[in-house]
C-alpha cells in the first residue's frame, strides 16, 4: 500500500525522454550480494512483539510507522520512526517510511516499500522511494537478513490486513494516529473497534515502562554522548558571548555533536540565560549570553536507537557562581539529591516529587519567599510553592523523552517505582525578572539541574553521573574544559 505525497507543484515537474529512460537503466554495478548481519536488538525486538501478541491472543495487531510528514509544499520534515513501531521493530532510525508491522499469534510480519529495479521509473523519477533521490533502499532479502522476520513487500499489506484472522473470536487492532489511510482501511472493517486501538497504544506504553539489558546499554550510549555536546559547548561558551545570539550559538554547537554522535537530539533542545531560564519550555533560543549570567541547558541526544537521555545543567557564563547563584543553586541541588534518595524499588512515583519540592519549600520559607508554612503549602489546599517550581520533578525516559506517556494513570503516576525504570530527576528553582515577591538580588535567577536514573534492585543508578552536579566541581569542570593547559600543567 504505497502512500501518495501530495500533489507536486507543477513548476517542479520534470519530464524523460524514451532516450533517458533507455540510458539511465544501463551502467550501473549489481547491488551488493553480501547479507546483512542480524540487527542487534532483533532477539529483544522478538521477544517485544510475542509480549505484546499474548497480551491480545487471536487478534490481528498492526504497528504503522508512519510516513513522512510535510514541511512545506513538496518539503517534508526529516523522518523519524513512531516510538512504539521503532520499539517492537528494533530498527530505530533505520525504519523505512511507510513500513508496518502486522502481528498475529505472536509472529511479526514486516511490510515495507523495498527496493525497485533500475528499470523501474521510480528508480529515477520518485523523489519518496527513488534511488537518485533519497538513496539505495534495502531489499525484501536485505530486511529478513537484518531483521529476522518475515518481510513482505508494502503492495501486499492491504490484503494481509483484510485476509479472514486466523481465529474467529479474533479482531483487528491498530496503533492510532500514526498512518491516517490505514487508520481508514482497518476502521471500515468489521472486526474493528476504537476502544481496541486504544487500549493496544495503552499496553504498548505501558510494557515500555520496565527496560531491559538492551534499553539500558543505549541509554548508557545516550547519555555518554550528550556530555560529549555539553563539554563542548562549555568550551564554545566565549565565542558564544563574543558573537551575540549565543543561546543560537549554544543551540547549534550542541547539535552538531547529536548528528555526529548519535541521530539527533531527542527534543528541542533549551538553552536559557539569564530571565530567559525562568521561561520553562524556552526553545527561542535567540538571546544574547553576558558574563556574570547563568545558562540553563536542558538537552539530549538521541542515538540510533531512538533512545535520549535528558540532562539539564545550569552553568555560571562567567565559570564562577555569584553568592546569590549560588544560594539557589545549592538549593536545588539539594531538592534533586533529596528526589534521588527517595527513588527505590517499591516507592510511589510521586514520592521523588514530593521529597524534591518539600526541601524547595523548606528554603523559600526560610528566605522569607513564602509566606505560609512549609506544611500548608504542600497540603493540595496550598501550592503557593508552585509559583516557584510550577513543574513535576520527574518523568519516565527512554525510547520518547517524555516516555510511556500512554499509560494508565494508576501505572505512571500513581504507580510504583520497580527494577529497569528509567526516570529524570530535575527540581527547579524560577524566579523571574518581575516577580517583587522575591529578594531583588535572587530575580532573574533560575536554576534546574537534571540527571537520568535508573531503578535498582537497591535503589537507583544515576546514568547521567559524568556531568559535575556541585557547584564547585561545576567550576572546576568550566574552568578545566576551557583552559587544558593550565590544567594539564598543574
Amino acid at each position: 500500500m504505497k502512500k501518495p505525497r501530495p500533489q507536486t507543484p507543477s513548476n517542479r515537474l520534470g519530464s524523460y525522454s524514451d532516450s533517458f529512460k533507455d540510458f539511465i537503466t544501463r551502467g550501473w554495478a549489481p547491488y551488493p550480494s553480501d547479507p546483512r548481519p542480524p540487527l542487534v536488538a532483533h532477539e529483544h525486538a522478538r521477544r517485544r512483539c510475542q509480549e505484546l501478541s499474548a497480551q491480545f491472543p487471536h487478534d490481528r495487531l498492526i504497528i504503522p510507522a508512519g510516513g513522512y510528514k510535510v514541511r512545506s509544499n513538496d518539503c517534508d520534515y526529516r523522518y523519524r520512526a513512531h516510538s512504539g513501531f521503532a520499539y517492537l521493530s528494533g530498527l530505530g532510525n533505520e525504519t523505512e517510511p511507510d513500513s508496518v508491522l502486522v502481528i498475529e499469534d505472536g509472529t511479526p510480519t514486516l511490510f515495507f516499500h523495498g527496493r525497485v529495479e533500475r528499470s523501474d521509473p521510480e528508480f529515477y523519477s520518485s523523489s519518496q522511494y527513488g534511488e537518485m533521490w533519497v538513496g539505495s533502499r534495502p531489499s525484501i532479502e536485505d530486511m529478513v537478513s537484518y531483521t529476522q522476520m518475515v518481510v513482505k513487500d508494502s503492495s501486499q499489506l492491504s490484503p494481509a490486513i483484510a485476509s479472514p484472522l486466523q481465529h474467529s473470536d479474533g479482531q483487528r487492532r491498530i496503533l492510532p494516529g500514526v498512518d491516517s489511510r490505514l487508520d481508514a482501511l482497518v476502521g471500515a472493517m468489521a472486526s474493528h473497534c476504537r476502544e481496541a486501538d486504544r487500549e493496544l497504544n495503552q499496553y504498548l506504553s505501558e510494557m515500555r515502562l520496565i527496560k531491559d539489558a538492551y534499553e539500558v546499554g543505549e541509554m548508557e550510549k545516550a547519555c555518554a554522548a550528550t556530555l560529549v555536546g555539553f563539554e563542548a559547548v562549555i568550551a564554545e561558551l566565549p565565542k558564544a558571548v563574543a558573537h551575540g545570539r549565543g543561546e543560537r550559538w549554544v543551540e547549534g554547537v550542541f547539535g552538531l555533536h547529536a548528528r555526529h554522535l548519535g541521530n539527533a537530539v531527542g527534543y528541542d533542545t533549551i538553552v536559557a540565560s539569564g530571565d530567559h531560564a525562568n521561561t520553562l519550555h524556552w526553545i527561542n533560543n535567540d538571546g544574547d549570553l553576558h558574563d556574570g549570567d547563568l545558562l540553563l541547558m536542558d538537552a539530549g541526544v538521541e542515538v540510533n536507537s531512538l533512545y535520549t537521555a535528558d540532562v539539564t545543567r545550569t552553568l555560571p557564563v562567567s565559570g564562577v557562581f555569584s553568592p546569590a547563584q549560588r544560594q539557589v543553586y545549592n538549593a536545588v541541588l539539594e531538592a534533586q539529591q533529596a528526589g534521588m534518595d527517595a527513588a527505590r524499588p517499591g516507592a510511589k512515583f510521586l514520592d521523588v516529587h514530593r521529597a524534591a519540592v518539600r526541601v524547595l519549600a523548606e528554603y523559600l520559607h526560610d528566605w522569607g519567599i513564602l509566606d505560609v508554612s512549609v506544611e500548608e503549602t504542600l497540603k493540595k489546599s496550598g501550592g503557593e510553592y508552585k509559583r516557584w517550581m510550577v513543574h513535576g520533578t520527574s518523568h519516565h525516559l527512554g525510547i520518547d523523552v517524555h516516555d510511556c506517556a500512554q499509560a494508565r494513570r494508576k501505572l505512571y503516576r500513581g504507580g510504583k517505582l520497580r527494577e529497569g525504570m528509567i526516570i529524570t530527576v530535575e527540581p527547579g528553582l524560577y524566579f523571574k525578572s518581575t516577580d517583587l515577591m522575591v529578594p531583588e538580588e535572587l530575580r532573574g535567577i533560575g536554576v534546574r539541574i537534571e540527571d537520568d536514573i535508573l531503578i535498582t534492585k537497591d535503589g537507583y543508578r544515576n546514568l547521567s553521573e559524568a556531568f559535575p552536579r556541585n557547584p564547585g566541581d561545576v567550576e572546576a569542570w568550566i574552568d578545566r574544559i576551557q583552559h587544558p593547559s593550565r590544567n594539564n600543567s598543574a
